[in-house]
C-alpha cells in the first residue's frame, strides 16, 4: 500500500483545480492534512475580498487529502462551511483537517482555516465514503 506522502502526491499531480490556486502541502498523514494557498488578485469577488469559494476550496483539498491518506479512495458525500473573517488579498491562509471519526463507511472530518495571523477564518465539516479501493 503506499504512504500517505505517495498518494497524496499522486492526487495532487492529477488536481488542476488545486494547482491552480496554488496550493501548497505542508504536511500529510493517515486522517490529517495541512494545506496553505496565498490569496491573488484572481481570487477577490466584488468587494475586493477573497471569494467564499477559495476557503471552501482549500477546505475541501484538504479533506480530500486527509481522508485519502489511509490507503482507500475516499469521495466528499456531505461537507458545509462558515465563513468567520474576511479574507483580504494577500493574506496566506493555512487549512488543517483532522479526522473526528473514520468507520468502515464513513469518515468525518473537521478543517480549520486560520490566516497568516493565526485569526480562524472559516471552519469546515465534511463526511466522506470510504470505498473498498486501494490506492
Amino acid at each position: 500500500m503506499k504512504s500517505p506522502t505517495e498518494i497524496v502526491e499522486l492526487m495532487l499531480s492529477q488536481d488542476a483545480f488545486s494547482q491552480l490556486l496554488g496550493m501548497e502541502l505542508v504536511a500529510i498523514d493517515k486522517g490529517t492534512c495541512t494545506l496553505r494557498c496565498r490569496i491573488t488578485l484572481e481570487m477577490t469577488n466584488g468587494f475586493g475580498i477573497a471569494h467564499g469559494g477559495i476557503t471552501y476550496s482549500l477546505s475541501d483539498s484538504a479533506l480530500a487529502f486527509a481522508s485519502n491518506a489511509h490507503g482507500f479512495h475516499c469521495f466528499s458525500v456531505d461537507t458545509n462551511i462558515a465563513h468567520l473573517k474576511k479574507v483580504s488579498l494577500g493574506d496566506v491562509l493555512t487549512a488543517t483537517c483532522t479526522e473526528s471519526h473514520r468507520g468502515k463507511r464513513t469518515g468525518v472530518y473537521v478543517v480549520d482555516i486560520q490566516n497568516q495571523e493565526g485569526t480562524r477564518v472559516a471552519y469546515f465539516r465534511g463526511t466522506v465514503f470510504v470505498s473498498t479501493e486501494q490506492w
